[in-house]
């Protein structure tokens, strides 16, 4: 019977899709109010197939973290788009364009880590207050996306950044 007046209960409340803030720190600093969608943590976890006597047995393996896929729009002021091409060329990104024939820079794991710093995700509830926290640890540019001009639209312009990471923690609350 309690579970018929389950949505009746004006006590609950699921969380929302709409009420979150994502902190990218570091030296990029992208401001939180030009993230437009971003995409929570997600584990895989492996498996590994035994046979025996006709029969498949699956077992757990090792835990892979997701990649995480960020949706910003690109304000004139600040410039995401420079923002992210700085966070490239801080890892180690040196394009070619040296005649001496010196070799380019290659990007290192622990400039682009240093660069970004922590990435926090909160969810919040209706009085803004954090419900759910995850943290990505060593977090980095995978790929960037700068977005697709029209001349028969006058949306803004968005970027698309995807973001590698060893680890996500989960706290429950700030």
């Amino acid at each position: 019977m309690a579970n018929n007046r389950f949505w009746a209960d004006s006590r609950l409340e699921p969380k929302r899709q709409h009420r979150w803030l994502l902190f990218i720190g570091g030296r990029a600093k992208i401001p939180a109010y030009i993230i437009k969608k971003v995409d929570k943590p997600k584990i895989t976890v492996n498996s590994t197939e035994h046979k025996f006597f006709g029969h498949s047995f699956f077992y757990p393996g090792h835990v892979t973290w997701d990649q995480t896929a960020v949706t910003l729009v690109d304000p004139i002021d600040p410039d995401t788009s420079n923002i992210l091409y700085g966070a490239i060329r801080a890892a180690g990104y040196d394009p070619p364009t040296d005649r001496d024939g010196d070799a380019p820079h290659t990007v290192s794991k622990a400039k682009a880590t240093n660069h970004l710093g922590q990435i926090r995700l909160q969810q919040m509830d209706p009085d803004n207050k954090p419900v759910e926290t995850w943290k990505l640890f060593n977090p980095w540019i995978l790929d960037v996306a700068w977005g697709t001009l029209d001349y028969s639209s006058d949306d803004m312009v968005e970027l698309q950044v995807t973001f590698r990471y060893d680890y996500a923690t989960y706290k429950r609350g700030g």
